[in-house]
């Protein structure tokens, strides 16, 4: 018997294509990330903690428990989801308040962890996971609530601003960012009239600038932001140190490995400034693979999600925009404030930077992706085996 390879074609056609587009795009993110930590990290490790490896070590294991639980994930009924909302809402406030006990721990100024001994959990990242979950599935059992009256478009508003009060004392304004952001996004994509946003995105808009005036922190970042190089060793040396990274690599960069600004010059150039480093070694052509990798993500999440939708499951394709939010986010903000399109935010890129937590809560989206997607297609193929039947008889 002759066994054939499977070509680009049949994949294309196949039911199951957006899933293994999805699995592409993980996948080679998830790659790019873990040669990218290693090449970051050599030096801060082996200064650190005597091992130069000590960084991507501990990625490729964060990688493999990710991949555990994305599969996990991927087997969990979109239903039970559906039906825990409540138990995971009290789940993502219990995190957010037992981070500011003294159970938390401050780094740099910031409570925004728990250690678990030799692992330390950033609350922030499952708890806007089961936000979502949650606010995906207020929006089904209140939709016509929510075209109705102010009161029940509100409700759920209250209870996100209720959880970005909590991130902002700890604080986190990225991860307050990408939840509020993504949270709104997936109530207008659930068909709530844009004039029900105008005064929200307004108040929205006027909270953020009150925090970042009356904190004398975000205030100088933004000053730094709008020009970095007047005090380049000061509040603009990290945007300074990564624009320099980005004029180093140039067309086709300088090489694997051979980033200067990784040599303690770049402050966490293996976390949050890792797209500096791959600009200075893969240059503008490997800057925009990147760029079009997630760009390519965000596409398919988006179509599992409007998918979803035309086939009845509401819920899941709610879910699904708010996960494929949540990282289209958190990716632009982490690239723009490494380009100097934003102020600085501490924010991972999803799949890429090192760090636990992060990884972990990325996989989950890709296995609740990977989910809706399955739901879909043997709802599909479920609905065509049925009509087969009708027509013979």
């Amino acid at each position: 018997m002759k066994i054939s390879a499977i070509t680009p074609e049949q994949i294309a056609s196949s039911p199951y294509a957006m899933l293994w587009l999805l699995l592409f795009c993980a996948g080679t993110l998830l790659l790019a990330g873990l040669t990218i930590v290693g090449s970051a990290s050599i030096d801060v490790a082996a200064q650190m903690y005597g091992n130069s490896f000590y960084f991507i070590v501990r990625q490729s294991v964060y990688i493999g428990i990710g991949l555990i639980v994305a599969l996990l994930v991927a087997n969990v009924p979109m239903a039970w989801w559906l039906k825990s909302g409540w138990l995971l809402l009290f789940v993502a406030f219990t995190l957010l308040v037992l981070v500011l006990t003294p159970l938390g721990l401050s780094v740099n100024g910031s409570t925004r962890w728990i250690p678990l001994g030799i692992f330390n959990v950033q609350v922030s990242e499952p708890a806007k996971l089961f936000l979502i979950a949650y606010l995906a599935g207020y929006l089904v059992r209140r939709q016509d609530e929510i075209d109705r009256s102010w009161a029940g478009f509100l409700k759920p508003v209250g209870v996100l601003g209720l959880a970005a009060l909590l991130l902002v004392i700890e604080p986190d304004f990225g991860a307050t960012v990408v939840l509020m952001a993504s949270a709104l996004g997936m109530i207008f994509l659930s068909g709530v009239r844009l004039s029900r946003f105008v005064p929200l995105i307004a108040v929205c808009f006027g909270l953020g600038v009150a925090l970042i005036v009356f904190q004398p922190y975000r205030l100088k970042r933004v000053v730094a932001y709008l020009d970095p190089w007047k005090d380049q060793f000061d509040t603009g040396y990290q945007l300074t140190q990564s624009l320099i990274a980005f004029g180093r690599g140039e067309w086709l960069g300088v090489g694997l490995g051979n980033s200067v600004q990784k040599l303690f010059f770049l402050p966490e150039a293996h976390t949050d400034f890792i797209f500096s480093i791959l600009a200075e070694e893969f240059g503008l052509g490997g800057s925009l693979t990147m760029l079009l990798m997630f760009g390519l993500l965000v596409y398919v999440g988006f179509r599992i999600a409007f998918n979803a939708g035309q086939v009845g499951h509401l819920f899941s394709s709610y879910f699904a925009y708010g996960v494929t939010l949540m990282l289209g986010l958190q990716a632009f903000i982490n690239m723009g404030v490494s380009t100097g399109l934003l102020p600085t935010k501490g924010l991972t890129l999803p799949l890429v930077s090192y760090g636990g937590s992060s990884m972990l809560t990325c996989c989950a989206c890709i296995g609740i992706l990977a989910r809706v997607e399955m739901e879909r297609v043997d709802a599909m193929l479920q609905g065509s085996k049925k009509a087969k039947g009708a027509r013979y008889e």
